[in-house]
């Protein structure tokens, strides 16, 4: 007889669904409390771990351990075990919990992140297979699936490159689960140690595996940049550009000074220390083009890039620096120098920064950083334009809404007088939206804040403040990399600096006592892209050997240099004086032949003096000027080594020429770089004879190379050097090899010749030059002698005081 079938009805099919649902739930997670992390933080015992670390690891045990993950922490040093054990034990009894967790939660808490870390020796390359083999032990015996493994690297950069060879060889995890290295600055020294570090990283890590700590990233204020652009669009849209941004600020100030850390100090100085990565990585979140997902660590790092792509480049003349003047004492005491040592390093800097792109051209971005000032704070401020004109008093004013208000948004990160993080708008800008984990505070009664009452901004704190290595130390867990620095952002930060952290390597900084009795010594402004301090003090000579300095030495020096006129002075005065000469000449040329036709030479030397024309010679008549150039790369105009690039940078962009009278050279026709069967040499060379009377410029400005080469005109090569050609092909001794270049007939038959002879790389060609008689196929730049002109040499002591 068979059965009837069962007759089911619809309530029980629901049933049967939610216990099915359920017990999935319950396989999965009990599938998620089989994942492992080992956590291993190298120098456990070190300052970073003690006061950040171990801190941060215990908060993402308590965020992470009830949510499906078990953890085994790994307290990692050369020390000894039982020595390293203590230092280790006394560290993690001073861990602290949340305050809203009761004592005896936290105590339970802390007892089982106690059990779950365990110090070790990490030495040698047994150490690290030893601890390997001990993760994998673990693992088998609880059961366990590997989820992945973090080493946090808080030691020395010297270190890196042993303790990553011995992960890669012994310690990676095994398939299926990952494996990311936590590294922290300094990443470098400059761009060149930057890369060695980081081709020595890549060769044993993957780039996805290597997370690069600036832990300014972390803090809430930093981390709220992009989500409150993004939140704020609509109105932050048509304000956040030239055309309404005054400037921004990035500032941070410490009140301790770099007493017993002189050694880490002497090697690298505040701008290395704070705004080559702190107040660059605030600099690209506030200029950076806005993503369509902030979240998206590609587009992040895209868009960071473009910044930096923008980025003009920073002279000696783009920052001031100073330096405490306990400073050099504490570093004699410390590092055990002589008496007689004085420090260079600077302990205060304040650099301005142009970006050249359409949204901020021409707005200043100031980044500032200090140790022994008055205050300990960090802020990053965008003050807007306030075109506003109020025409009754300000009492009649709106109580903190009127347009005649200073406009501002600012970005706290911490301390200072509000003491916390915060987000500070203008009322009278908008009222800004920002998510819930962040609130609407009230500060102290008749609290000011850049100039204006706190109850004139809409102000928000986090709800709940967090320490900057805990929220890094999460993203790290969950992978979340756009909040670190990758390998070609960190590229690209050593790029931009390092050619001012080169020309400020001989540069004395200026002293200030330290705290309030600064005054107004550090005080600075901008100008025409150049910044100076506002207090004008006696220049600080730094004792050495030998008698000191005489006033007279400081002045400008007139003599003769082989049979020809020669000025003579420090660099800054020497560039004052030819900047001068040139605005004369121009000035009569123009008032006796309506025109002035100027060629001028590429390089590094004429740099400054590019910049000071720019900036400081308001009568110079532009209108009437022809530019040409002296000699040419054989590269596309737009490449950074082009000649014509470095005019446009640093003169063309500033003043008011004519676009009809810059003569460029045309070294990039027909798709092709100097061929000659496209004839640029003689192109060039038939537009200087239309336009140019007699073919005889008013003034060519020419360099010496440390070869004794002028212009594109070099030694052992006789092209340019006599004959008809007024333009010539040549082959330089260094990349790029093809040049153009004026000839020396050509060059000689202006009416005033500047030679301008800069640094002390100088000094040698310029005694042998001084020796040497008419022989320009060995020494090009002694064929430089206008047959009816003038020659006239400009040299600072540096090149000069052979």
């Amino acid at each position: 007889m068979l059965a009837e079938p069962f007759n089911w009805q619809p309530g029980m099919w629901k049933m049967l669904i939610v216990v099915m649902c359920v017990a999935l739930l319950g396989c999965l997670q009990a599938q998620e409390l089989q994942e492992h992390v080992s956590i291993i933080l190298l120098g456990a015992t070190g300052d970073l771990a003690k006061k950040y670390l171990w801190q941060g690891l215990f908060q993402l045990y308590l965020d992470e351990a009830g949510r499906g993950h078990s953890f085994s922490f790994h307290g990692a040093a050369l020390t000894a075990p039982k020595q390293g054990q203590e230092l280790m034990a006394k560290t993690l009894e001073s861990l602290s919990c949340p305050k809203d967790m009761a004592p005896s939660h936290c105590a339970e808490e802390k007892d089982q992140f106690l059990q779950l870390s365990r110090y070790r020796q990490l030495k040698t390359a047994e150490d690290y297979q030893a601890l390997n083999k001990d993760i994998e032990a673990q693992l088998q015996h609880a059961g366990l699936r590997e989820a992945g493994r973090i080493f946090y690297f808080s030691v020395p950069p010297f270190a890196y490159a042993d303790i990553a060879r011995n992960i890669n060889s012994s310690c990676r995890p095994g398939p299926g689960a990952w494996l990311r290295v936590v590294l922290e600055k300094p990443f470098g020294h400059d761009h060149f140690s930057a890369q060695q570090l980081a081709t020595e990283l890549g060769s044993f890590f993957q780039e996805e595996e290597m997370y690069r700590v600036d832990h300014y990233l972390g803090k809430q204020a930093v981390a709220q940049i992009l989500p409150f652009r993004d939140q704020n669009r609509k109105a932050l849209d048509s304000l956040w550009n030239r055309h309404h941004v005054e400037r921004v600020e990035i500032i941070m100030k410490e009140t301790v000074d770099a007493e017993g850390r002189t050694s880490f100090y002497e090697e690298y100085g505040v701008i290395r220390d704070v705004l080559q990565n702190h107040l660059t990585e605030v600099l690209t979140l506030v200029a950076m083009e806005l993503p369509l997902n902030v979240s998206s660590a590609e587009a992040v790092l895209r868009h960071k890039l473009q910044v930096f792509q923008a980025l003009r480049g920073l002279q000696r003349g783009s920052a001031v620096v100073g330096q405490y003047q306990s400073y050099s004492e504490q570093v004699r005491r410390e590092l055990q120098k002589p008496d007689s040592f004085h420090s260079l390093t600077p302990t205060f800097a304040a650099v301005l920064v142009h970006i050249d792109n359409l949204r901020w051209e021409g707005v200043p971005f100031i980044l500032m950083s200090g140790k022994a000032l008055d205050e300990r704070v960090g802020y990053a401020r965008i003050l807007f334009k306030n075109q506003a004109c109020c025409v009754q008093s300000e009492k009649h004013w709106a109580a903190a809404q009127s347009q005649c208000l200073p406009r501002q948004l600012i970005f706290h990160i911490g301390h200072g007088d509000l003491g916390s993080p915060a987000v500070l708008v203008s009322r009278n800008l908008f009222r800004p939206s920002l998510p819930s984990s962040w609130k609407e505070m009230e500060g102290p009664p008749g609290l000011r804040l850049f100039g204006s009452p706190l109850s004139d901004y809409y102000a928000y704190s986090p709800v709940q403040e967090r320490d900057a290595h805990s929220v890094l130390l999460s993203h790290i867990f969950h992978g979340r990399k756009d909040s670190f620095i990758t390998t070609e952002n960190l590229l690209a930060s050593w790029g931009f600096w390092t050619p001012l952290l080169e020309s400020l390597a001989h540069k004395a900084p200026r002293l200030y006592p330290g705290g309030a009795e600064n005054g107004r010594l550090l005080d600075f402004e901008f100008s025409s892209g150049r910044l100076f301090f506002s207090q004008q003090q006696p220049e600080q000579l730094v004792p050495g050997p030998g008698p000191a300095p005489m006033p007279s030495d400081f002045q400008v020096l007139r003599a003769k240099y082989r049979e020809s006129p020669l000025v003579s002075a420090w660099s800054e005065e020497l560039i004052s004086k030819l900047a001068n000469d040139i605005e004369a000449t121009a000035v009569r040329a123009v008032r006796r032949f309506g025109q002035f036709h100027l060629a001028l030479s590429g390089g590094s030397s004429p740099v400054a003096l590019f910049q000071q024309l720019a900036t400081a010679h308001y009568g110079f008549p532009w209108a009437h000027t022809h530019l040409w150039l002296v000699d040419e790369r054989c590269v596309p105009l737009s490449d950074p080594e082009s000649n014509f690039q470095g005019l446009q940078a640093h003169l063309l962009q500033h003043v008011r020429v004519p676009y009809y009278n810059i003569h460029p050279m045309p070294v990039h026709l027909q798709q092709r770089l100097c061929a000659e069967e496209d004839q640029g040499a003689q192109i060039y060379a038939r537009e200087i004879s239309a336009l140019v009377a007699n073919s005889s410029f008013d003034l060519v400005l020419l360099g010496m190379g440390a070869d004794g080469h002028t212009a594109s005109l070099f030694p052992q090569s006789p092209t340019g050097l006599d004959g008809e050609q007024l333009v010539v092909l040549t082959t330089s001794p260094s990349q790029p090899h093809r040049r153009m270049s004026l000839s020396l007939p050509l060059i000689n038959r202006a009416k005033k010749v500047a030679v301008l002879v800069m640094g002390r790389m100088k000094r040698e060609i310029t005694a042998l030059v001084s020796r040497v008689g008419y022989e320009p196929k060995k020494w090009p730049i002694s064929g430089v002698l206008p047959h009816s002109g003038q020659l006239v040499w400009y040299m600072d002591y540096d090149a000069f005081l052979a």
